[in-house]
């Protein structure tokens, strides 16, 4: 008998500012498109990122509270990582049994290097996976 194992998601900012910009819910997007139990994460530098750009005057503000209120109501789980920057450490937790869910085609193209899964917003509509 195999033993389904929780996926685990690590959502970047940009990906975090879609539901803001594109009125495209990620977490539900992303739980249709990934079979059993998920857990989602950020870096305490994303969220420390998505705090910053709602104290701006851009038009990502409101996305970025938009965000924040995402991650309290999904339980999205913060993992405490030193890294020179967020793309770093995202590189750095990712691996074969995670998933990295971003639209940063420089991330993405680290990531494909290593062998992770990638979620993309694909024409501002919908998520998909590669």
């Amino acid at each position: 008998m195999s033993e389904t194992k929780m996926k685990k998601i690590i959502l970047d900012t940009n990906m975090l500012l879609v539901p803001g910009q594109f009125k495209v819910d990620i977490f539900d997007e992303i739980r249709e498109i990934i079979e059993g139990e998920i857990t989602f994460v950020i870096t305490n530098s994303i969220k420390r990122e998505l705090e910053k750009i709602t104290k701006g005057d851009s038009k990502d503000s409101s996305a970025a509270k938009v965000a924040l209120d995402m991650i309290e109501k999904n339980d999205v789980e913060i993992a405490d990582v030193k890294g020179k920057n967020t793309d770093e450490e995202i590189v750095d937790l990712a691996d074969k049994n995670i998933i990295v869910a971003t639209n940063d085609k420089a991330l993405q193209k680290k990531l494909k290097d290593k062998g992770t899964k990638i979620i993309y917003l694909r024409s501002k509509k919908k998520l998909e996976i590669f």
